[in-house]
């Protein structure tokens, strides 16, 4: 499968090395306004590279496109991909704003395009394995789901400045996440505070979050954000229900763990960034994409997982600004 990739920003260099490491996918195209950049990664894996997005859906030879550009680039991208009878792979969001996602999917439903939302952590094996115990009843009536996910250390000020904001950008994960677990949430409360860099709260956004979901049928979801985590990347997942537990810890580079006069039981620290921490889900990602298409199947997650965690963002930031629990259609 010949696949052309929007963006060579970081997570674009690891979409590209995720596709040059399939067996069955090529690396055609790589495209980006910044044309030195997008060269130089073409050429690590042999592709060809452009400024020229019409030049890419234009590329008969090409089958699919993954967009890991500039999220108020995603949406013309998308649209164009599918109507250039190409597969997506979209990065989150879909677009900062419900009603031009919205408008997208009128514009492409007809068209039964195959589009699928990089929530990559879906592919994680071990919260994988959770919700699918957690499907096979081995916790009985699932009743709470907690998420922490904190970052190592901030992004710059510039990435701040056009993110979307903390819950659009980074929350989005965990919302999507909760609702892999528990299916549709109906309720949305958040709590936000700035903590950690002055220029996070100068450009009117939260580097601390705390949210708690309803879902349709009465669990509880609790996650808590931070863009600052001094011992890595702090990434876990608790499942509780009527019968027992499932609990996903932190993953270190090793299982040594050293004890003596001074400390017991010290290990390596977390793993540090985030392609070490989901290095394996996001070629996961790809495979089930590509398997996807070869196959004629929708993947998952879709446009509308997509649409649905934006949805719960909006109401996080609207419970942030009234201080009130938010229903959710």
């Amino acid at each position: 499968m010949r696949i052309a990739l929007f963006g060579c920003g970081r997570i674009g260099s690891v979409h590209a090395e995720s596709v040059a490491a399939h067996p069955r996918a090529e690396l055609a195209w790589v495209c980006d306004p910044m044309e030195a950049p997008a060269r130089e990664l073409a050429g690590r894996f042999g592709a060809r590279s452009t400024a020229d997005a019409g030049t890419v859906l234009g590329d008969d030879g090409v089958d699919a496109v993954i967009v890991a550009s500039p999220t108020p680039t995603h949406v013309d991208l998308l649209t164009g991909a599918v109507k250039a009878g190409k597969a997506v792979l979209c990065e989150k969001p879909i677009d900062f704003d419900v009603a031009r996602v919205d408008a997208c999917w009128a514009e492409i439903a007809s068209l039964s395009p195959v589009v699928m939302i990089g929530f990559n952590r879906r592919f994680d094996r071990s919260f994988r394995e959770i919700r699918d115990r957690v499907r096979a009843g081995d916790i009985g009536r699932l009743e709470q789901v907690a998420i922490t996910s904190r970052d190592p250390a901030p992004p710059p000020r510039e990435y701040i400045a056009a993110s979307g904001g903390l819950f659009r950008d980074m929350t989005i994960h965990d919302f999507d996440m909760a609702r892999f677990l528990l299916g549709d949430v109906v309720e949305v409360q958040a709590m936000g505070a700035n903590l950690i860099e002055p220029f996070i709260e100068e450009a009117g956004d939260i580097d601390s979050a705390v949210v708690v979901l309803r879902s349709a049928d009465g669990a509880l979801a609790h996650i808590t954000n931070s863009r600052r985590c001094s011992f890595g990347h702090d990434q876990r997942l608790e499942a509780f229900g009527s019968t027992g537990m499932l609990t996903a810890y932190n993953q270190l580079p090793t299982s040594v763990r050293h004890a003596s006069a001074d400390h017991s039981e010290a290990a390596s620290p977390y793993l540090t960034f985030m392609r070490e921490r989901y290095g394996a889900s996001y070629p996961a990602e790809l495979d089930h994409f590509i398997t996807s298409v070869e196959t004629g199947t929708q993947p998952d997650p879709t446009f509308a997982d997509g649409r649905a965690a934006l949805v719960l963002a909006d109401a996080a930031n609207e419970s942030l600004r009234t201080g009130r629990a938010v229903r959710v259609a």
